[in-house]
């Protein structure tokens, strides 16, 4: 088990991480599939009859009897920038020290992105990243660099060092932005929980749509926690509901709205998943209480 005081958190610690949670992932995996993921395919890629062959690497053909090509080390094979939503809404639960066993939704995001770009980096892919609550907290185009790594890392970093602050979600907003700062066409993958309150829902799957222009793929990870935002799982006592964002409250029995909250909530699911399949995007539920199996390998599938 893994516990760390925010305070203390290090950027070496989330690297770390990251691997541990893709090597995990891929443990007892057949290999063939994910060719680009192992130490022997870093800077090699297997040669296709028909490609030019003047980057064959004839002595890795003497040692191997197999044609390879050399990947030279600027090379870029995908594009892909990450958002994160750093709403007041993706802290749920509120806790004070990383427990790798009980991950709260924004750093089980953090931890998400932190290992699919552990992945794409070892392909030499281009990594770009937005953050954003109330306000465009963070951009940086995509690159493919240590340097530009480590930089994405240490943001990443500086959220979960954040103390638990009351932020509004202006996703509508700012994946409006964010489509007009990618111009080039790119693999775009969000982390949200979309809980966003709008008088009209629509202007959030139009901002989702425009993820779609200059024909990007987009990859949405709706982020919840099913037992308590879903299924609603609390003890039937006299219980306060804080809005966090927002700072309302509600004193109730949770058997009072149970049912009316699973219908709302599950009607509510339905449009985002929908939505996401009327604008061609990959939409992928992800419940922060079943680890990241349910990101890694959907995400090399869609890759």
């Amino acid at each position: 088990m893994i516990k760390l005081d925010k305070s203390k958190y290090q950027l070496p610690q989330l690297e770390f991480l990251a691997k541990q949670v893709v090597e995990g992932t891929l443990a007892g995996l057949h290999k063939s599939p994910f060719h680009g993921y192992s130490a022997e395919f870093l800077e090699h890629k297997i040669y296709t009859p028909g490609e030019s062959t003047k980057f064959i690497d004839w002595k890795l053909f003497g040692k191997t009897d197999k044609l390879y090509t050399k990947k030279f080390e600027d090379e870029t094979n995908l594009r892909a920038h990450f958002i994160l939503d750093n709403s007041s809404s993706m802290h749920y639960p509120v806790h004070q020290n990383f427990d790798i066993d009980r991950l709260n939704k924004i750093e089980f995001s953090v931890l998400a992105i932190a290992a699919l770009m552990e992945i794409l980096k070892k392909q030499r892919d281009a990594l770009g990243l937005s953050i954003y609550s109330n306000e465009y907290e963070f951009y940086a185009k995509e690159k493919n660099n240590p340097k530009h790594h480590r930089l994405l890392l240490h943001q990443l970093e500086n959220v979960l060092n954040q103390s638990h602050q009351k932020k509004t979600t202006e996703t509508y907003q700012y994946l409006h932005e964010i489509a007009e700062n990618i111009h080039r066409r790119s693999l775009i993958v969000l982390f949200t929980d979309l809980w966003e309150v709008r008088e009209n829902s629509n202007e959030i799957f139009e901002a989702l749509r425009h993820l779609k222009y200059n024909k990007h793929q987009v990859v949405l990870f709706h982020v919840f926690d099913y037992a308590k935002e879903f299924a609603f799982d609390f003890e039937n006592k006299a219980t306060k509901f804080v809005d966090i964002e927002h700072d309302t409250h509600l004193n109730i029995y949770p058997e009072q709205i149970k049912v009316a909250y699973q219908k709302a909530v599950k009607e509510y699911f339905e449009q985002i998943k929908t939505a996401c399949y009327k604008y061609h995007i990959d939409y992928i539920p992800s419940d922060i209480n079943r680890g990241f199996k349910q990101i890694i390998l959907p995400f090399l599938l869609k890759k």
